[in-house]
């Protein structure tokens, strides 16, 4: 019940032009930027972190058009209710086309990314585009009603969508067939003490070691997409095949040129990045040092 009154409301709004969403995107934006500063200390002190060459007016206007694309990212998510495929396909270009060759090679591929706006794009492009079925990594929100309603979103072009809790059980199975597998590596990891840590912006930062290793035991090819605006609820995704040998790689070799990858990703449109999320949280010990990279 919740569910259907949850949808039926939503579906509505989708239904306004895209010009009145983006007025209410505007007026939410004045709201949470002027008025409750969501996350703006962290917000600041992130750009401060990653950009200390820039001066304090330069990081207020990636902060204000980071929070402009943070807002645009929900309400063009909400448009994907009643979104046709036309209108769809219409808003996302990218060299999609990689990914034949690859599959017609015989081999599975994973997709990394870093959490670029707006990644909800990238759910309904691959799985439209390529010819692999797409499996998805998310995690479950407590409300049921909009965990479901986010799933069945996610879903429109049969992306498989696996849950974080029991993504090892039930990838183990999928694994056996073709896929292509779409990573968000920049993650905070789960245990900083079973991480690799790379020099992130000047400060050395625990990533996840299972894109690499899960790469180098399937041996799948590696894509890496960097997906931006290009004006609004208009995006583009640039994919860069990695390699197709995983298994020649050493340890923390991949996630390095990952990490250098995301660095320069976010330097040349550093407002398209997820600035509000506690990435350099984690203090570094001396314990850790055998996980440098």
């Amino acid at each position: 019940m919740m569910y259907s009154v949850l949808y039926g409301f939503l579906y509505v709004f989708s239904l306004l032009p895209w010009r009145v969403l983006y007025l209410l995107s505007d007026f939410v934006y004045v709201l949470l930027y002027y008025v409750f500063k969501y996350r703006r200390k962290v917000v600041m002190d992130n750009l401060q972190r990653a950009f200390p060459e820039k001066t304090a007016l330069e990081r207020v206007r990636i902060a204000k058009e980071f929070y402009h694309n943070f807002i645009d990212t929900f309400i063009e998510t909400l448009k994907f209710l009643s979104i046709s495929d036309k209108e769809f396909s219409k808003r996302i270009s990218g060299n999609f086309e990689i990914f034949k060759d690859l599959y017609d090679s015989g081999q599975n591929v994973q997709i990394h990314s870093g959490h670029f706006f707006n990644w909800e794009y990238m759910n309904w492009a691959v799985p439209k585009y390529a010819p692999y079925p797409f499996i998805g990594v998310y995690k479950q929100v407590s409300n049921k009603a909009i965990d479901k309603l986010i799933l069945n979103l996610r879903q429109r072009y049969h992306s498989i969508m696996l849950s974080t809790y029991d993504f090892k059980t039930t990838f183990h199975q999928l694994a056996k067939g073709r896929y292509a597998l779409g990573l968000y590596a920049d993650q905070n990891p789960p245990n900083t003490g079973q991480s690799f840590w790379l020099p992130f912006f000047g400060k050395l930062t625990p990533f996840v070691t299972g894109p690499e290793k899960s790469a180098r035991i399937n041996n799948t090819a590696v894509v890496f997409v960097h997906h931006y605006k290009v004006k609004r609820g208009y995006y583009h995704a640039d994919f860069s095949l990695v390699t197709t040998t995983p298994q020649d790689y050493g340890r923390g070799k991949l996630t390095k040129i990952y990490v250098d990858w995301l660095q320069e990703c976010i330097r040349k449109k550093p407002f398209n990045y997820l600035w509000s999320h506690r990435r350099w949280k984690w203090e570094f010990r001396e314990e850790y040092r055998k996980l440098v990279i």
